[in-house]
């Protein structure tokens, strides 16, 4: 085998790590190029919706399920981490690891009996969840502050490098949802990505090829509530300051649009969809104000028109007409003659 072969192998075998380490490459030098403190501030803001969108996609896109309560997970995280260090000044990485193994248990014991619902009863069992957690964050306010919100949180430190500025957590935030996106498209890859993938399609199906639908299903709520509350708690930190606003069963929607404009189990796609819904309002001033109107304007379009998502979609959509060529080339080849 020659060189050119040995290496185009490689590539073809490797392309799915070649393309995060390709990421990654970009990501390094951006804030050599995006020099201005807004758009780097945007491109942060991206990274920490990515951490949570890529959880959630695995939950509606693989699993099949629905969720609108999600926005719950990633305010909890952000509270719990705000409240255990602006508060009661415990070190913000360990307050983190323990936030996020207690959004595990709040997700399994959410999950065990929700989880046996489905369609529209999963979906208001979900939003439920929301309202409550937002009403505590509103209602209690000794704890979070109230409608006020929390102020103080101190910034992330590594052995003293402090990350209080956009360049430096850029860097935080982006290696966070770099792992991130390394672990779904390995999971999405693997035999349990397959019976999640199989779950989607037919829950009967799976159940008779061995899979354990409800263990999946819980298994797969339980990560997203993690990958949330790690955003969550990551966005407490970059802001030093959280709002009951910020986590609202609104965000929620959007939470859930970002993974329907960037395709239903796609795991590349969650990186457009997110960019797509948190720039789109600072591209068109006026479409910040009429954002929640705008957005679910978008959810309709797509899911009429695309159901799949966009980029999901739009490939489908390529790949037929595509086929569709291939197989009239023949046809037109023989009339011609």
């Amino acid at each position: 085998m020659r060189g050119w072969e040995k290496a185009k192998f490689f590539t073809l075998r490797h392309r799915t790590g070649l393309a995060v380490w390709v990421l990654a490459g970009i990501l390094l030098v951006t804030p050599l190029v995006v020099n201005n403190p807004y758009n780097l501030g945007i491109l942060n803001l991206i990274g920490l919706y990515v951490i949570v969108v890529l959880g959630l996609n695995l939950f509606i896109g693989y699993a099949g399920q629905i969720s609108l309560g999600h926005a719950a997970f990633f305010g909890l995280g952000a509270y719990g981490s705000a409240i255990l260090t602006a508060t009661y000044h415990f070190p913000a990485w360990p307050a983190m690891a323990l936030i996020a193994v207690m959004m595990a248990v709040v997700a399994f014991a959410l999950g065990v009996p929700t989880l046996r619902l489905t369609g529209h009863y999963l979906a208001m069992a979900t939003l439920g969840f929301n309202y409550v957690v937002s009403s505590i964050f509103v209602q209690w306010d000794a704890v979070t502050g109230g409608p006020a919100g929390l102020s103080g949180v101190p910034p992330l430190s590594l052995f003293g490098f402090q990350f209080d500025s956009d360049v430096k957590f850029h860097y935080l935030v982006w290696t966070f949802a770099l792992v991130a996106l390394a672990l779904c498209l390995n999971l999405v890859r693997s035999g349990v990505g397959r019976g999640l993938a199989a779950l989607a399609q037919d829950e009967v199906a799976a159940a008779t090829f061995g899979v354990n639908v409800q263990r999946d299903k819980v298994r797969v709520f339980v990560l997203s509530a993690v990958f949330a509350s790690v955003g969550g708690s990551l966005y407490a930190h970059y802001f030093g300051y959280v709002n009951p606003d910020a986590f609202s069963v609104f965000k929620s929607l959007d939470l859930v649009i970002m993974v329907v404009v960037g395709g239903l189990g796609s795991i590349w796609g969650t990186l457009f969809g997110v960019g797509f819904i948190v720039i789109l309002p600072h591209v068109v001033d006026f479409l910040d104000t009429y954002s929640d109107i705008i957005h679910g304007v978008i959810l309709v379009i797509i899911l009429l028109f695309l159901p799949q998502g966009f980029i999901t979609g739009l490939m489908d959509l390529i790949r037929i007409r595509l086929a569709r060529r291939r197989l009239a080339a023949p046809v037109e080849a023989e009339t011609s003659r």
